[in-house]
């Protein structure tokens, strides 16, 4: 766990000890131990120069064993009595290095006492103050009117006083801490943006425990959160205790507070319970358990509502992960979400359990993979292969506004796959399946829809031929499948089978040559790609479908053999897919300045078995010789712009049927707007917009305005639209803005997600980040990177400004 909201800027203050904090500090000596001597030197006149001796400094033992080391401008020395340095005085003892106008060592009391500009430095902290009195061995002390300066985080603090009490505690009295510029003390009314203050901070690093008390974290003026007591760990180890509050708003709940309690069960173990309160619909609780073993992980999560006021009955929802190796080559999975009603997507969107939010799986698998024997590969080959039997069923949440067609579920699917190169370079692949295909719970019976049972075998066997700028692929596939209905199959039988052959050719060429374009250096490529087919009809639209549809029209599927996904439809073939590709690539770093490729197949014959037009299986015969020609393309030669097309053309109708476009435009930091057009004839056309950038205040290069030295302001907006221009509504949009001071950031983000043609959910997320400390509110960044392309953070992870808000973490 990291620290919590406080800990990072009390253990800040605490470590301000000089000798303290990473490295290992001086102990108490012997009774009989002397006391070190001292080694003197100094510079009346000239600056002074630092000694090769004074550098590294010591560690562990050596730093308790090592001499003191004094160098000023004048030293007056009483031998075994007093050392006393004036004028830029540098003191050393092992890991301690202190700076002053003057000090003095009383040898026998192994006390050194700083006055007068007394700085120490170390470990990426200045801390500074006018008087420091330390016995040196014991580590006692204290240090009068501290001020500190955290670099790493660009931060600032100071205490009324700093109590050493021997090796590895320590006290603070009075502190406070800030990311924010000093102000002048003595100013009327003068404070920083934000303050963290406590009147009291002991530290026992050898009991890994900091204890605050009367802590109050003020901003603007005003105190937003004080904690009477607070115990904290001193390094990453987690600590039960209450986390910073999460604060949500949507036009469904209302005003929904939620509190986090984390508890640390064990090292490998923990739990955070979050009681909410939701202002329309009563209180509930989140609650999610995680634990890590050395053979198994995972995480369960359960909310609560007992009593909804707006759906009058209780509502909850489950999600389970786990993973686990019991013995070597063993893999078991299991993958659970399930929620109470059908409304639970819309009425809580922040509380997804799965990426389709409607279709919500239960998955469970154990597997066991293995190596193949060298025996089988006829000598140099390798290969491994695995066995499993997996569970998959299915949640679906209705709404009367879009049905959806439930996905079959498969209890079981049990069945094993084999992958290896044999000698001489031939490739074999294998894949068969025992599937028992049935419905969700609750879906009515439909004949068209028909359960049953499946056996599958699908095997390839290919040897790949390589040389410098080519290659040829030939390959040999079967697909075979034998089906039993527990009810009629569409051909009125209850079991068939088939078996289908498949042969390839796959040939390319990979040119390249120097040139330079726009006074660049590059390099540019074609590469001409050849794919030939053939695979015989066998009559399938009377067989059921379980798993197979239409393939999407992309470069990727174009170069296949087969035109559907899944198993139970194999398109007959006897085609051409011709294509190439070029780029442009920058011959110094690599990156590509231009992408162009062109691709189209070529039927040498009808393809009987063919999809349909909305991509279901059991379409009319494919007479159409040349199919749709798909050209794509992508260029950044233009600076700061990204641009990429993709644009299926079909020659029948000398228009085309589907295309994306898209650009962006990304000159700086923080600043970045694209927008992509979607077309598909007859069914969708959206336009998309997305940006980040600066409105007012910002430096020209990004960031706040060059020399802003204190909390000054720059605005930035972020926000992304999606417009259906069929339906010309807007479906789902993001609208926000990030003020950026400096030492804290303030977001305010809307976001609208459709649930359908008149309804939609809409929530505001509000989040304060006070920078090298914490983030308080809701969370609004991940909804920000996932939908507006080129988001960057205002403010990169610096100590403890995370992405995420402050919590467990695994």
């Amino acid at each position: 766990m990291t620290h919590p909201t406080l800990a990072l800027a009390i253990v800040a203050l605490a470590s301000a000890a000089p000798a303290h904090g990473a490295t290992d500090a001086p102990q108490a000596p012997a009774p009989d131990s002397a006391t070190p001597p001292v080694a003197a030197a100094s510079a009346p006149a000239a600056p002074l120069e630092r000694s090769p001796r004074l550098m590294p400094l010591p560690r562990a033992d050596a730093s308790r064993r090592g001499p003191i080391v004094l160098q000023a401008r004048s030293i007056t020395n009483q031998p075994e009595l007093q050392t006393v340095a004036e004028g830029d005085v540098e003191f050393r003892h092992g890991g301690l290095v202190i700076r002053a106008d003057r000090v003095a060592y009383d040898n026998v009391r192994d006390l050194a006492s700083a006055k007068g500009g007394v700085s120490v430095a170390r470990d990426g902290a200045i801390y500074s103050g006018p008087e420091l009195e330390l016995s040196v061995q014991r580590f006692e002390g204290y240090f009068l009117e501290p001020q500190f300066e955290l670099t790493t985080l660009g931060a600032v603090g100071r205490a009324d006083r700093i109590d050493f009490l021997g090796a590895g505690r320590s006290r603070a009295t009075n502190a406070s801490y800030t990311s924010c510029p000093r102000v002048d003390p003595a100013a009327a009314g003068a404070e920083p943006d934000w303050v963290l203050r406590t009147e009291r901070i002991q530290i026992d690093l050898d009991a890994n425990e900091g204890i605050a008390e009367g802590a109050q974290l003020r901003f603007l003026g005003v105190p937003i959160l004080a904690l009477p007591r607070l115990s904290f760990p001193l390094n990453d180890e987690r600590k039960s205790g209450w986390l910073p509050p999460s604060i949500n708003i949507d036009n469904r709940s209302g005003l929904i507070v939620s509190v986090p309690w984390y508890w640390n069960i064990a090292p490998n173990r923990d739990a955070t319970i979050a009681p909410r309160v939701i202002t329309r619909r009563g209180l509930g609780v989140d609650s999610e358990f995680r634990y890590l073993e050395p053979r198994f992980e995972g995480a369960l999560r359960l909310d609560a509502l007992p009593n909804d006021q707006v759906a009058r009955r209780s509502r909850g929802s489950l999600q389970w992960l786990h993973e686990a190796t019991p013995a070597t080559g063993w893999r078991i999975e299991t993958d659970i979400a399930r929620v109470s009603d059908q409304a639970w997507w819309k009425d809580f969107p922040d509380a997804d359990r799965s990426f389709t939010p409607r279709l919500l799986a239960g998955r469970a698998a154990v597997e066991r993979s293995f190596s193949l024997p060298a025996a089988l590969l006829l000598g140099d080959g390798e290969g491994e292969g695995s066995v499993y039997a997996r569970v998959l069923r299915w949640q679906v949440l209705q709404d009367l506004e879009s049905f959806i067609l439930a996905p079959y579920e498969r209890s079981p699917q049990i069945g094993m796959a084999l992958q290896a190169r044999a000698a001489g370079g031939v490739e074999l692949a294998l894949q068969t399946e025992f599937n028992r295909f049935t419905l969700p719970a609750g879906q009515a019976i439909d004949l068209a829809r028909p359960t049953g049972d499946r056996w599958h075998a699908v095997g390839s066997l290919a040897r790949p031929v390589r040389g410098d700028g080519w290659f040829a692929v030939p390959k040999l596939a079967l697909n075979a499948a034998a089906y039993r209905g527990t009810q009629r199959l569409p051909s009125g039988l209850t079991d068939a089978r088939r078996t289908i052959p498949t042969f390839s050719l796959d040939l390319g060429l990979e040119l390249e040559r120097s040139t330079v374009f726009f006074g660049r250096e590059l390099r540019q490529t074609l590469e001409p790609r050849l794919l030939f087919v053939s695979t015989p009809y066998r009559e399938q639209s009377q067989l059921p479908n379980y798993d197979s549809a239409a393939k999407d029209f992309n470069v990727v599927s174009l170069f296949t053999d087969n035109a559907f996904s899944g198993v139970d439809r194999v398109s007959d073939a006897k085609q051409l897919t011709a294509g190439f590709t070029t780029r442009l690539v920058d011959a110094a770093s690599g990156a590509e300045a231009l992408r162009l490729g062109l691709v189209q197949r070529v039927l040498l014959r009808p393809q009987r078995v063919a999809p349909q037009a909305d991509g279901s299986p059991d379409g009319p015969t494919l007479e159409q010789r040349f199919s749709d020609a798909l050209l794509v393309g992508s260029t950044s030669v233009l600076p700061g712009w990204t641009i990429d097309a993709a644009v299926q053309y079909s020659p029948d109708i000398q228009r085309s049927v589907r295309s994306i476009m898209g650009a962006r435009y990304s000159p700086g930091p923080f600043r970045t707007v694209g927008a992509t057009y979607r077309l598909a004839r007859g069914l969708s056309e959206q336009l998309e917009v997305g940006w980040q950038w600066p409105v007012w205040g910002a430096a020209p290069g990004g960031g706040r305005a060059a020399g802003s030295g204190s909390c000054k302001g720059a605005w930035y907006s972020v926000g992304r639209f999606n417009y259906s221009l069929k339906d010309r509504r807007l479906t789902d949009s993001i609208l926000g803005f990030e003020y950026d001071a400096g030492c804290w950031i303030a977001r305010v983000v809307a976001e609208q997600l459709s649930t359908g043609r008149s309804q939609a959910t809409t929530r505001i997320l509000v989040q304060l980040e006070l920078v090298g400390l914490s983030r308080l509110g809701s969370n609004p960044l991940q909804v920000l990177r996932d939908n507006i392309p080129g988001y960057r953070l205002l403010r990169e992870n610096r100590g403890s400004s995370r992405t995420d808000e402050v919590g467990p973490t695994p």
